[in-house]
């Protein structure tokens, strides 16, 4: 609670913590606009695949450009300004930088730019949790191995999400399940980057106003996003995963005791200790009032009739039985609240949020019939989506991970819906994030 007082502390005594980014899209924009007011966080360097688009982007969000105009990263430590570049492997490389910031969104990058930083002793704060859902128990280990830190990066759900579990356990409760909001119809799985801001509630003008990727926000309209974030928060709490993957049942927040109780119970769950997403429309697509789309939530129970006594005295909004209660944060706000992963990171050395095993895994799942020969194009595009199943199921079938079904041909045809398997493409053996997936299988 007292993390701001430190990073003022840092900055009093000349010693900022120094962070390197990778990646200068919408994530890292949204902080770059909240790290100008930290004097207790120098950002050494920003690297980008177009640097000038990075800059573009400082601008906008109100940087002078003196600030981002060191020439090197050595002199960007000696003014203390920013290099802005291309050159992922320096930023890794130079010893004053503190924490990476991996925020690419490229899951096969992001896996390999990790692996180089744990090897030159950086901490990792990994925003791609793309990678994290296909990866992230590998990451998590070898970071141990290297003595360094690697995190979820708060802001984005799946740190919010552990950040309430490690709430309600802290306080001596169980965690029935926990979980994110999502707008969701059964329909949105077949959603494209051409259709997707219809159904997001969008125009294409604003769109374009805020710079918007439309694969990457399709990714969270048909499921992939809710399914990735979901394998984190499980990876990281130990909760399960549905055996048919994520249901989606629709309610308010105030229904989710209801919901996320047992179906024993009254509830949607099959049975305490998982994971699940709720959506903020019902089956026919009509909105639902004060709605979980944005936040995250962790059920909790009261398994002593004191505790349930107490939630009555408390006019806690609690399930019928008067025994499951929700906690919960309506709103993440992406990377404006990085800040928070930083500090933990390089004031405290804690994670904010990290895998502690392998239970859940993102299936590429064939979003129509696709043909031998067909291109593969990542989650958010047009041929595949994302399915949580449990990583025991994954892993023994042979499904093929969304995170590395990008650019990948099909070798036979596979129908609409089902897995795509390890067998049904000609696999691209040659990188890291594929290794280590490989080592993580058969662990």
């Amino acid at each position: 609670m007292n993390l701001f007082s430190k990073l003022q502390q840092r900055a009093e005594l000349g010693d900022p913590i120094r962070v390197g980014m990778i990646g200068a899209g919408k994530f890292g924009t949204m902080f770059l606009a909240q790290v100008l007011r930290h004097a207790g966080i120098h950002m050494v360097g920003i690297v980008d695949l177009n640097p000038a688009t990075a800059k573009s982007n400082l601008a906008l969000v109100g940087w002078p450009a003196e600030r981002y105009a060191a020439s090197s990263l050595d002199a960007a430590c000696a003014e203390g300004s920013t290099h802005v570049g291309d050159d992922w492997r320096a930023l890794v490389d130079h010893p004053r930088v503190d924490i990476v910031i991996e925020c690419t969104g490229n899951p096969i990058a992001a896996v390999a730019h990790a692996l180089a930083a744990f090897e030159q002793g950086k901490n990792v704060i990994n925003v791609t949790v793309e990678a994290d859902a296909f990866c992230g128990p590998g990451l998590a280990a070898r970071a141990r191995d290297a003595g360094v830190i690697y995190s979820m990066a708060y802001g984005d759900q799946p740190a919010l999400a552990c950040d309430l579990v490690d709430w309600a356990r802290t306080c001596g409760f169980e965690a029935v399940a926990a979980g994110r909001g999502h707008k969701w119809l059964p329909e949105y799985r077949h959603s494209t980057p051409d259709t997707v801001w219809d159904h997001w509630g969008l125009t294409a003008e604003q769109a374009e106003r805020g710079r918007l990727n439309p694969k990457m926000f399709n990714a969270f309209l048909d499921g992939s996003k809710p399914a990735i974030e979901c394998a984190a928060i499980a990876n990281a709490t130990g909760l399960d995963v549905p055996d048919d993957g994520l249901s989606y049942p629709p309610g308010s927040i105030d229904d989710i005791p209801s919901l996320m109780r047992p179906r024993a119970e009254g509830g949607e769950l099959q049975r305490a200790g998982l994971v699940e997403v709720i959506s903020c429309v019902t089956r026919d697509g009509a909105p639902i009032p004060y709605d979980i789309r944005k936040g995250v939530w962790v059920c909790i129970e009261a398994d002593t009739d004191y505790l349930k006594n107490c939630f009555e005295e408390y006019k806690v909004v609690t399930d019928p039985s008067g025994r499951y209660m929700a906690a919960y944060k309506r709103w993440h706000m992406i990377g404006l609240e990085l800040a928070v992963s930083v500090a933990n990171v390089g004031l405290r050395g804690e994670a904010t949020g990290a895998a502690t095993g392998f239970r859940a895994d993102v299936a590429a799942i064939a979003k129509r019939d696709l043909a031998a020969g067909e291109m593969l194009d990542g989650e958010g595009g047009f041929t595949v989506s994302g399915g949580l199943r449990p990583a025991s199921v994954s892993v023994a079938n042979g499904y093929l991970p969304l995170g590395l079904a990008h650019n990948l041909k099909l070798t036979r045809p596979v129908a609409d819906g089902l897995p795509i398997t390890w067998d049904d493409v000609d696999a691209d053996t040659r990188s890291a994030a594929y290794h280590l997936r490989q080592e993580m299988a058969v662990s």
